[in-house]
């Protein structure tokens, strides 16, 4: 079956980065698109960053623009984001997820989720 594994996640300062993974199994991964959400505590799930099966097309939110970067090794079945100049604000679970097809920003469209990776930016 379809399992989507998050890593990465953790504690740190604002300014700081860090760098989150998700692993991909059961999947035809390079010919999924792949995107990350978050959720911070009282709040719904936020899109974050999508990128297709090429690399081709990448979707960012407004907020993270500048800070995160996306990326994918179709090789290793995996998906990265790349999270500079954090703030207190991104603190959330951050969750990646998979949909046949082109990227997409709305989560509704994601059939297959991670578990989910904690990051904590303190002040």
């Amino acid at each position: 079956q379809v399992q989507l594994v998050e890593s990465g996640g953790g504690l740190v300062q604002a300014g700081g980065s860090l760098r989150l993974s998700c692993a991909a199994s059961g999947l035809s991964f390079s010919n999924c698109a792949m995107g990350w959400f978050r959720q911070a505590p009282g709040k719904e799930r936020e899109f974050v960053a999508a990128i297709s099966w090429s690399s081709f097309t990448i979707w960012y939110t407004d907020s993270v623009k500048g800070r995160f970067t996306i990326s994918r090794d179709n090789a290793k079945n995996t998906v990265y984001l790349q999270m500079n100049r954090l703030k207190p604000e991104d603190t959330a679970v951050y969750y990646c997820a998979t949909r046949r097809g082109i990227a997409m920003m709305d989560d509704r469209w994601y059939d297959y989720w991670g578990q989910g990776t904690q990051v904590t930016v303190s002040s």
